[in-house]
């Protein structure tokens, strides 16, 4: 009995210890219960970092930060003493309060979340003071996207809320409910390097919501770090004039610097001022703006598709005198017994026939191609024919997205086998039924930045850099480029440039001529069975020493040698002269208009 006793005793002694120890802990040293005894809680803050700022090729400041405020709400935390007055210093319904807290409620009683967004400056100062009278809410400090243009929206695209679904798919496990993200243009294509990182600070706040000090002297903070800075490659002069001769008109503009691949400006008419899609203002003019029916969103150079027209000649030119099937001065004697022609009958060679745009040479060239004998069967000889022009053709960026540093490229179309044996069965159709593909026309469908990009193949005598809008991401060049070797003789794109020069001096294009300019180009009538021809217009300047190749697309207008190329012109003398000489093509360009109400629009293709 005396050894069970003792036994016990040491057992309650033990135990006696062991509380007395933790109540040490707990009273002396442990900071959570601390906290807690003072009836403190500590609060997680959020620390959301500025976003890159954007500037242009000279440097300019393009797109900055705003600050703004977001009033957060801890529901379990929350006491409202008087609804009534909280209603009036928040400036809202008390529905519309309870709407709120229901809400926020509903998202977590635990975590914070956003009960106003982006408050106005007012309300801030007005806050400051009455918030200690409502504890569980606090503000935080935000910022939205700022802009010094008007210009770019297609370009820079804009930044909201990540939407639940994207968290849903959300991989990277970096983005929580009320994170901004880029959704358009470079906001979207550069976002992991716009966005910075958050950072946290842990706060113990008391039940006035008051910050008494920092939790464990700030041992678990981590500060945010900005995103980083961009440098575009577009020149916002040269883009802001583009965007002017585009007003009132519905198309496409792309500039590229032919040696580098860097494009100087990038013109989708009509377009926005980003502005409206920045901060509050998201939401309530993207809805507008996305059933507006000439699709001010759409993204016309990535995602629009037109025939090429007689700009694919030029192609076909280098293509048949590679494999073999003409030479650059072989006459051939042409009439208009194949395909509707404007040029006259008569002989041609290469160079005449680009600088008359002969539809009948190209159909007879593109015609040796295609049947080459290879099989006794017209049917099969037109198959092996057409896969090998067609692989050809994609080497000069057709057919297939280029890689722009932009989203939402789509590829074009360059007609496959599959596709004709659909449409008039398996070894059912040759070359009669594909001969539109010989002048650009039928179901060959390309994008303005593809002719662009064309123009700087030609340029180039055979290459070309991989287009884009971005040059240097914090100081450093742009890592996604590269340089693009078409398997072709530079001199097979002699004959084609003479012909192109002509067609600008003394042909179709002869609008856009000047002579200290020395453009080459290539004019386009865009057939649109819906209603008026597109004018459509590709070349590059100056001929000797090439610095801008341009595409340019205007819907409606008719001929190319009208619109197309007036545009082209001037853009490629304000960039490559710095001046413009000619002020009645400017007025001319300026005061044409051709926004026909109900015309249909190009819509948005799969990729």
């Amino acid at each position: 009995m005396r050894e069970r006793s003792l036994l016990i005793r040491g057992l309650v002694l033990f135990t006696a210890i062991i509380f007395a120890v933790r109540l040490f802990y707990i009273q002396i040293l442990e900071e959570d219960y601390k906290v807690a005894a003072e009836n403190n809680v500590v609060q997680k803050i959020i620390q959301y970092p500025f976003r890159g700022l954007v500037y242009d090729s000279n440097d300019s400041l393009v797109i900055y930060n705003s600050p703004v405020y977001d009033l957060m709400i801890v529901p379990k935390e929350a006491e409202i003493a008087d609804t009534t007055a909280f209603c009036e210093l928040l400036e809202i319904e008390r529905e519309e309060l309870e709407e709120k807290l229901y809400k926020a409620k509903k998202f977590s009683s635990i975590l914070a979340s956003k009960l106003i967004e982006q408050i106005s400056d007012e309300l801030f100062a007005k806050l400051q003071d009455q918030l200690i009278n409502y504890p569980g809410f606090y503000v935080l400090p935000r910022t939205i996207r700022s802009y010094n243009t008007q210009s770019l929206a297609n370009v820079v695209g804009y930044v909201g809320e990540v939407s639940s679904n994207f968290l849903n798919r959300d991989t990277t496990d970096y983005y929580k409910s009320g994170d901004y993200i880029g959704i358009g243009g470079i906001e979207k294509s550069y976002e992991t390097y716009l966005r910075g990182m958050r950072g946290v600070t842990f706060k113990v706040v008391n039940v006035q919501g008051i910050v008494k000090d920092d939790y464990q002297d700030g041992e678990y903070d981590t500060l945010p770090r900005p995103g980083e800075n961009i440098h575009l490659t577009i020149d916002l002069e040269l883009q802001q004039y583009a965007e002017k001769l585009m007003e009132g008109k519905v198309g496409s503009v792309v500039a590229i610097e032919p040696k580098t691949g860097r494009i100087l400006a990038l013109v989708s008419a009509p377009s926005y001022d980003p502005h409206l899609l920045s901060g509050k203002n998201l939401s309530k003019n993207f809805p507008e703006l996305n059933s507006n029916e000439d699709k001010p969103l759409f993204n016309r150079p990535l995602q629009a598709r037109y025939p090429p027209g007689s700009m694919f000649k030029t192609i076909q030119g280098v293509i048949a005198m590679h494999e073999g099937v003409v030479k650059s001065k072989e006459i051939i004697r042409v009439d208009h017994s194949n395909i509707g022609d404007l040029a006259p009958p008569g002989p041609y060679d290469m160079v005449k026939a680009i600088t008359k745009s002969s539809n009948n040479y190209f159909y007879l060239i593109m015609r040796r191609m295609v049947e080459q004998g290879a099989e006794e069967s017209q049917f099969i000889d037109a198959r092996i024919g057409l896969e090998k022009w067609r692989e050809y053709v994609k080497e000069f960026g057709l057919g297939r997205k280029l890689g722009v540093d932009l989203p939402n490229e789509i590829s074009g179309n360059v007609p496959s086998l599959e596709y004709y044996d659909r449409v008039y069965g398996s070894k059912r159709w040759k070359y009669s039924n594909i001969a539109s593909l010989s002048i650009g026309q039928g179901e060959l469908l390309v994008t303005p930045l593809q002719m662009a990009n064309l123009g700087a193949i030609l340029a180039n005598r055979g290459y070309f850099i991989t287009p884009h809008v971005v040059d240097k991401i914090e100081g450093w060049p742009n890592p996604n480029i590269k340089k693009e070797i078409l398997p072709y003789d530079p001199m097979h794109f002699e004959p084609i440039i003479a012909g192109m020069e002509q067609v600008v001096r003394a042909g179709s294009g002869i609008r856009g001529y000047l002579e200290a300019l020395k453009l080459a180009g290539k004019t386009s009538t865009v057939q649109n069975p819906h209603g008026e021809d597109h004018s459509g217009f590709m070349g590059f300047a100056p001929l000797d020493d090439p610095k801008i190749s341009i595409a340019a697309y205007v819907e409606n207008a008719g001929q190319g040698g009208r619109a197309a190329v007036s545009v082209a012109s001037l853009l490629a003398e304000k960039y490559v002269l710095g001046t413009i000489s000619r002020p009645w093509l400017e007025d001319y360009v300026l005061e044409e208009r051709y926004l026909p109400k109900n015309a249909p629009r190009p819509t948005l293709a799969e990729n």
